[in-house]
């Protein structure tokens, strides 16, 4: 097996997590897999993998090793592309993620348009609630909502959204509007991904206020307190994107907008360099100035 060989097949098993699924991904049977992985372990002098009977992970030495492996196999690719002449067509697997609500909301929508667009690109949306490491599994694009960490990533700022408290108009009518965030401790409160019995909202542009609430109901997912507010039930904190639709047909209201916190920064983050294609390229032009449209993101 020669050098690139090795390394396609280390990123293969890295991605599948198992020597079989890293064979199935580059053509391989596993026990070739197996064999190409032990010559690259000892010719690095370094174990890049635990092995277990269930699992295949990485050390803490193939982690570092991974994400140089995936930088040289994206300039191989990149020289590629430029000689065949397809650096400029946008093809392949696009590979993006996002909060799950934004992702549903906001990112399918305009990732259904781009692949009907460019019909040569494929893609895979992973919606999740974590801070997804893009080279670790290896995605080319994520949305994220909030200030940005330093880092070695490119960041597009595509709008921003609001930490808002609203409530149903029935609900309002029936228990009367907060005038200061102190008042909530007199109205039902739903806490989404909250935990009993406590929880603290902070208000000010500089969250220099706050209060400790006991929330009465407690759920897991953003839809569900949603349903629950637009019935009546209390009052719950969410982001303004997520309830842009309610706030139009007039089944939700917001409250307390002159103590909201200092609104959060949405981006569009990517690695930076010359091993931007042409896919990627093209989808953070597109969702650029489609997000960037989205008056729910620039109100």
């Amino acid at each position: 097996m020669d050098r690139i060989q090795m390394l396609e097949v280390f990123n293969a098993v890295a991605d599948a997590g198992s020597f079989a699924g890293g064979g199935r991904a580059t053509g391989l049977s596993a026990p070739s897999v197996t064999r190409g992985i032990n010559e690259l372990e000892e010719r690095l002098g370094a174990r890049l993998f635990t092995r277990t009977t269930r699992v295949v992970r990485l050390t803490d030495v193939g982690k570092s090793y991974l994400e140089e492996v995936r930088n040289i196999l994206a300039d191989l690719q990149a020289a590629d592309d430029l000689a065949s002449g397809t650096a400029a067509r946008p093809t392949g697997l696009l590979r993006i993620t996002a909060p799950v609500e934004f992702g549903r909301i906001h990112v399918a929508p305009v990732l259904a348009d781009f692949l009907n667009a460019y019909p040569d690109v494929s893609a895979d949306l992973l919606t999740v609630d974590r801070v997804v490491n893009l080279v670790e599994e290896g995605i080319d694009v994520a949305l994220r909502i909030g200030d940005l960490p330093p880092s070695g990533l490119m960041a597009v700022r595509v709008g921003h959204v609001r930490r808002v408290i609203c409530a149903s108009p029935a609900y309002l009518k029936a228990h009367g509007v907060p005038k200061a965030p102190q008042a909530l401790q007199n109205h039902k409160i739903i806490s989404i991904g909250g935990v009993l019995p406590n929880i603290e909202w902070k208000f000010g542009k500089d969250q220099d206020q706050s209060v400790r609430l006991k929330p009465r109901l407690s759920v897991s997912s953003v839809g569900a307190g949603l349903a629950l507010a637009r019935g009546g039930w209390g009052l719950t904190r969410v982001l303004s994107y997520q309830i842009g639709p309610d706030l139009l047909t007039g089944d939700l209201q917001t409250v307390l907008e002159d103590h909201e916190p200092e609104r959060l920064p949405v981006h569009l983050v990517h690695q930076e360099g010359r091993r931007v294609t042409a896919k990627l390229r093209c989808f953070l032009d597109f969702a650029r100035d489609r997000l960037r449209g989205a008056p729910v993101l620039n109100g």
